[in-house]
């Protein structure tokens, strides 16, 4: 009951309460971006897998300007990285503008992050179910975590949310996201043992000598990519 039905009420009826009380703070944040990041505009909104693998678009703050090097390649996140980006990053005021994709119905509160839409096709048929249900803005992965841990943990608490869904855990959740955005723990850029999922699950196929899997999921991927290129 509290899956199916409770959580999305409690989810539209909040996220509609906050965006009305933070609209101020949302309007100024905008602005600021919008003049920081060098043209860049204020919003990042990358395609990423929701409920059932249904792609949406993610309303996030952009903390990163878009100045490239003399080969016209973007420069490295630390440097693109502007003083307003830390700022919003390192108080989680960049994940605000999802309030939005919970009053929409793309999102949850709490939930697995959403995640590439190039991983669909490296997930194992048990992690395919973290897509069961709707993604959050914060999990039980990230309060356990977040940028610290690897992909297999990560992975395993996504899993255990999904099975363990209910009221409590995710009141409990949201009393931790809150304790520890306030503590700024494990806020930032990814510190965990690979770059991306797929460095990860190919490095595993690579030494199990699957290199059928790794060519299979690189032709299931090139749809993905193509749509994130036409995004853009």
């Amino acid at each position: 009951m509290y899956s199916l039905f409770i959580k999305r009420l409690i989810d539209i009826i909040f996220s509609f309460l906050i965006i009305s009380i933070l609209s101020p703070l949302l309007i100024v944040v905008t602005i600021w971006l919008y003049f920081a990041n060098k043209g860049a505009g204020a919003f990042f909104t990358p395609i990423r897998p929701g409920k059932d693998g249904k792609l949406f678009k993610v309303l996030k703050y952009k903390s990163m300007t878009e100045e490239r090097d003399e080969e016209g390649k973007l420069l490295p996140d630390i440097k693109r990285l502007t003083t307003i980006g830390k700022f919003v990053r390192s108080t989680s005021i960049d994940e605000l503008p999802q309030l939005f994709n919970v009053l929409k119905g793309d999102m949850s509160f709490i939930g697995p992050r959403p995640l590439a839409a190039t991983y669909l096709p490296y997930y194992s048929n048990e992690e395919r179910h973290r897509h069961d249900i709707r993604p959050g803005i914060t999990g039980w992965a990230q309060i356990n975590g977040r940028t610290s841990i690897t992909w297999n943990q990560k992975m395993a608490y996504d899993l255990e949310y999904v099975d363990r869904v209910s009221f409590f855990l995710d009141v409990k959740i949201l009393y931790m996201t809150i304790y520890k955005v306030l503590k700024r723990e494990n806020i930032g850029l990814e510190t965990s043992d690979t770059s991306t999922f797929i460095d990860f699950r190919e490095s595993q196929w690579r030494k199990e000598g699957r290199f059928d899997l790794i060519e299979k999921a690189r032709k299931q991927a090139e749809p993905y990519y193509k749509i994130i290129a036409q995004s853009h």
